[in-house]
């Protein structure tokens, strides 16, 4: 084959312009540090770099913004539940005080503040935010857990109850011992052995100053396609043929009207005191159902069936409620309940609540693949109404005895004036108030002996709320240790597959240029001879 001047020059400019191609190319590797530029450079390394991009990516949402969120949320819930914990410590701190027999009105005044003002912080302590998001209220996190101010609202509320919901109650009939003065003294027929104490099993509800509605009062019966079904509690009639009949409720206004069966004309009790067997009562502005041995009875008869997922001992009370006032606890984060304020827009709250499986508003953040952790703590956990109303039983105590009190003084003081019978008269209102200031210290004292257990209880509880919270924080730490350890290992994996070793790419890019150099000089004294050089 002849070989031309003309391919020749052909060839060295194709080999210099691959040449210069292989520069330009190692040139771009070493300004951008990168081993390709465009898919094409190398299929192979374009798709581990993009499975390895995608990688780190998701690794550093996690690491970088997940968990430092769901870490942030789980702090401010340990903070308010560590608080909690020392208020309801403090709690306990005044109960075993108030169980102390010498007491004296100034230990009884500084109790009830004391205890007032930390019944108040453990409810505000439950409207701790995180970013504006209330971290108790479950999905509701635009809801507070409290009312924030006095508002007329109108909600049907039915509780589940087990039989330890049931409680007995002393109560100290004192007539109008406390409304004796020194005009009115003389027509009181008040003696020591009017003063009585009575005890009584009662249903304490979540609320009080509730509508007069006559709650409804059901027992479970049978299942039905996998769901539990309730009826109204039924007791024998008394007529020996077995026929059961519905549990009577009356709406009263004290427990008075449950307890004595005839006043006087002198506001004191003259009859005998009597809890209907077979009815309950309903005291509104307290929030309690009383109810008689055989309604009692029947309700402690319930057993829970081990072997199954329902609690056949549970109960349920249904009752309505339109006032509230600052600071108490929305019914929706709490119970399955109806808010009917707006006629025309019913809301229903947790109806699967009343089902076989209760679903917690659990809120969850994604921290890895195929992960999930639960941040969030729900109010029902912690914040129970029994803490407040228990505390409030403790106040009405305190508050009993202050009044009796102050009502002895009165009444020594009339004794001292008084003459001839008004002064008979006079000393057996005192007999009588000294036997009630006995019996209310003493039913004070038990109930905060009483009430040192419970607060254990509650103390008891919100503890194994902060060891659950803990137990996920540091389940969430080790999760951050594995994601960095991740992060480092694709990042490395990344830069392995994608950057160009900065070394090679000098010593090529070196000797290209060189070879480059080489090439122009050689092929420019090759092509200077021509044909016409041998004519």
């Amino acid at each position: 084959m002849r070989i031309t001047t003309k391919v020749i020059q052909n060839n060295a400019l194709s080999n210099i312009n691959t040449n210069k191609i292989l520069q330009n190319k190692l040139n771009t590797q070493m300004t951008t540090e990168k081993k390709i530029t465009r898919p094409s450079d190398d299929p192979v390394v374009a798709i581990r770099a993009l499975r390895l991009r995608t990688n780190v990516s998701q690794v550093t949402q996690f690491y970088e913004k997940n968990i430092p969120d769901a870490e942030s949320w789980m702090k401010v819930t340990e903070d308010a539940l560590s608080t909690v914990s020392d208020v309801v410590t403090d709690m306990i701190e005044q109960c075993q005080k108030g169980a102390n027999e010498k007491l004296t009105s100034t230990d009884r005044a500084t109790i009830l503040d004391a205890l007032t003002q930390l019944k108040e912080e453990v409810y505000a302590t439950g409207n701790a935010d995180y970013a504006g998001r209330s971290v108790f209220t479950g999905y509701r996190t635009e809801s507070t857990l409290k009312f924030t101010a006095d508002t007329t609202a109108k909600y049907s509320i039915t509780e589940q109850l087990t039989p330890d919901s049931i409680d007995s109650v002393t109560y100290i009939s004192t007539g109008n011992l406390n409304t004796i003065n020194d005009t009115n003294y003389t027509t009181n027929t008040m003696k020591e052995q009017s003063v009585t104490e009575t005890s009584i099993h009662r249903i304490r509800l979540s609320y009080s100053d509730l509508d007069g509605t006559i709650p409804k009062l059901e027992v479970f019966d049978k299942l039905e396609n996998g769901s539990p079904v309730f009826k109204n509690l039924q007791i024998d009639d008394g007529t020996g043929t077995g026929t059961m009949k519905d549990v009577t409720t009356t709406v009263i206004t004290s427990m008075d009207e449950a307890l004595i069966d005839e006043i006087g004309a002198d506001g004191n009790p003259t009859g005998n005191k009597i809890v209907d067997p077979d009815g309950a009562f309903f005291i509104k502005e307290t929030g309690e159902l009383l109810i008689g041995d055989n309604v009692y009875s029947e309700l402690m008869k319930a057993k829970d069936d081990p072997t199954t997922e329902n609690n056949e001992a549970e109960f349920r009370v249904t009752y309505d409620k339109s006032n509230w006032k600052k600071d108490d606890l929305r019914p929706e984060h709490y119970f399955a309940c109806t808010d009917s304020t707006d006629a025309a827009k019913t809301i229903t709250y947790n109806e699967d609540y009343l089902t076989s499986t209760k679903e917690k508003q659990s809120i969850e953040y994604d921290v890895g693949l195929n992960q999930a952790i639960k941040v969030n703590t729900t109010a029902d956990e912690v914040f129970q109404h029994s803490i407040g109303r228990d505390v409030d039983d403790l106040l009405a105590s305190l508050q009993e005895v202050t009044d009796m009190e102050k009502t002895v003084e009165k009444i020594e003081k009339i004794v001292a004036s008084a003459t001839g019978t008004d002064k008979t008269t006079a000393q057996n209102q005192l007999d009588a108030a000294n036997k009630a200031l006995t019996l209310l210290k003493e039913k004070s004292q038990k109930l905060f002996e009483s009430g040192i257990t419970k607060m254990q209880g509650h103390l008891n509880t919100v503890n194994y709320a902060v060891t659950t919270a803990g137990t996920r924080s540091k389940k969430l730490e080790l999760i951050q240790n594995r994601l960095m350890s991740q992060k480092t290992n694709f990042e490395t994996l990344q830069a392995d597959n994608e950057n160009a070793d900065m070394t090679d790419v000098a010593i090529e890019l070196k000797s290209a240029q060189l070879t480059y150099d080489a090439a122009l000089m050689a092929t420019g004294k090759i092509m200077q001879t021509s044909l016409m050089n041998y004519i």
